[in-house]
């Protein structure tokens, strides 16, 4: 059976890859890529290409902060496969806004030049917009809940609630 892209990007942050996302916001872009790198070896779907992207953009902003032209060129080529084609929201990222982020630094770089990356403008660096998915237990029978358009619901009893207002339960 194929899971869904959909369905892939529904489903929970690997717990690496949400402690990546925490580093490359500190600014931390190895100790980032060493967590989405765990998460991109322990990840079995497909998600784990968009780890690798992530993992490569962490890279390329290291070698920015480095000034490291020719590693942020190469590695950002690179980065380029792993990042498209997922959509703009997967897993609580922001990944169409990443894609734009990362496509800005790399303007800035090939407009500095090999000479002048040290002249890089740190503030172009943004951090990485996510928010980690809410798990909800359905309090009725103990199953893990589905949120979808704001409802949440339980798959085996149809429990359901309004996610925007958790203690108005309604059936």
């Amino acid at each position: 059976m194929t899971v869904s892209l959909e369905e892939l990007c529904n489903a929970l942050l690997h717990p690496h890859a949400a402690q990546g996302l925490r580093l490359f916001n500190a600014g931390q872009f190895f100790d980032a890529h060493e967590a989405l790198e765990e998460a991109w070896n322990d990840e079995q779907t497909k998600v784990r290409d968009l780890y690798r992207g992530i993992l490569q953009i962490a890279v390329v902003y290291l070698h920015v902060t480095r000034g490291n032209y020719n590693g942020a060129i190469k590695v950002y080529g690179r980065s380029q496969k792993w990042m498209q084609n997922w959509p703009d929201l997967c897993r609580g990222i922001q990944v169409g806004q990443l894609r734009r982020d990362a496509e800005a630094v790399m303007q800035e770089v090939q407009k500095l030049g090999r000479e002048n990356i040290s002249q890089f403008d740190r503030t172009l660096l943004k951090p990485i917009r996510w928010s980690e998915k809410r798990v909800y237990i359905c309090d009725r029978c103990g199953s893990e809940m589905h949120e979808r358009n704001c409802k949440v619901t339980c798959p085996n009893c149809g429990n359901r609630f309004d996610c925007s207002d958790l203690n108005n339960y309604f059936d």
